[in-house]
């Protein structure tokens, strides 16, 4: 009887060890690794490397939520959108996050966490020029390059007609160099070309051959002054024409930078826009700045940023923010690190972390 009771006792304990071993096979199944390799890429100010070192929105976000699962991170840079989305996919890393956008298309073949940001496109042109003063007009205008074709157009509706006039009106008795020389000549025919020219001669020519030039040359001056006046109104406004773009419907005939591979790209293209795709962010707006794209269009958050910091002074972003779009960490499907991150992204809104962090980067910014 007694053996009985202790044969019982052994089953139980037996039982009982068998059962804390499938528990804890499971748990250690189910438990995230020991680090989690995480995809992401340069995009200010969601990324931002600093001496070697990475931070920005996302990164310090990310390490949150790191801290908050107890797991090591290991971060892997890309230079564009597609190899971010191929390391993930390919496994080769676990998680991607930086500023990626939650669409329709990428839930096809990718999982994401509840959003993390939200957040829309903008467009980013040069600086309008400020209203400037008489002087600061005229100072434009002397340094404007159509000065020099000016001067030398002028120079040359000056002296073609004023040597013509010099040698008939010197040939004729009682012209109006009748006589002279060539260079006392020469000046006076100058003097008489050139208030032709400004509609404003005090003197004909008395010769036949003289006042055919001159008639045929009060015509040409008045070319020339509808010439002169275009140009220069031109010249002085075409930073105003440049900065015309103030919402998508501007974007119609003009050349867009904006990142390759982005959900931008997508919704810009357009028959009548053309768009330049590049692989940085800062490529797209070297080329507004160098003059070969119209406008950038990018995430709101992005271009505000940059018109804040290494574009200030020279660029300024324009229009509402359209094509409203949240952000998301990019998995593959059915990752398990899913549910752990959406645990940990509520713990960080609830308990006030996260709105910390957006006003450490936004707030004074207003990059949202």
């Amino acid at each position: 009887m007694r053996f009985k009771k202790y044969s019982i006792l052994a089953l139980l304990i037996a039982l009982l060890m068998s059962v804390t071993a499938i528990s804890s096979s499971s748990l250690a199944a189910s438990s995230p690794s020991s680090e989690i390799k995480v995809a992401t890429r340069i995009v200010p100010p969601f990324v931002i490397q600093e001496g070697g070192k990475l931070t920005g929105f996302s990164i310090e976000l990310w390490k949150l939520i790191s801290a908050d699962l107890k797991i090591p991170t290991k971060f892997t840079l890309y230079d564009n959108i597609p190899d971010t989305f191929a390391a993930v996919k390919s496994g080769k890393d676990d998680v991607a996050i930086a500023a990626i956008s939650i669409t329709e298309e990428r839930n096809k073949s990718f999982d994401f966490s509840q959003p993390i940001f939200e957040s829309g496109l903008q467009i980013l042109v040069l600086s309008q020029p400020s209203k400037m003063s008489l002087w600061d007009t005229i100072v434009s205008w002397i340094f404007s390059p159509v000065l020099p074709q000016i001067v030398a157009l002028m120079l040359a509706l000056i002296l073609i007609p004023a040597h013509i006039i010099w040698f008939v009106e010197s040939r004729h008795s009682g012209g109006i160099i009748n006589g002279q020389s060539y260079f006392p000549g020469i000046f006076k025919a100058c003097w008489w070309a050139l208030s032709t020219l400004a509609t404003q001669a005090d003197e004909m020519p008395k010769g036949p051959l003289g006042r055919i030039v001159a008639t045929f040359w009060m015509f040409i001056s008045v070319l020339f002054i509808a010439y002169f006046t275009a140009t220069i109104t031109s010249s002085l406004t075409v930073q105003q024409l440049k900065s015309s773009i103030q919402g998508v419907d501007d974007l119609i005939g003009k050349k867009v930078a904006t990142v390759y591979g982005s959900t931008t790209a997508e919704y810009i293209d357009h028959d009548h826009i053309t768009v330049d795709e590049v692989k940085q962010p800062n490529q797209a707006y070297e080329e507004l700045i160098e003059g070969k794209a119209d406008a950038v269009v990018l995430d709101s958050p992005m271009l505000l940023y940059y018109a804040a910091h290494e574009g200030k002074g020279k660029v300024e972003v324009v229009g509402p923010v359209f094509q409203k779009e949240n952000y998301g960490i990019l998995m593959p499907f059915n990752s398990k690190y899913r549910k752990p991150i959406d645990i940990s992204l509520l713990k960080l809104q609830k308990n006030g972390t996260y709105k910390k962090l957006y006003d450490k980067w936004f707030s004074t910014k207003a990059d949202s």
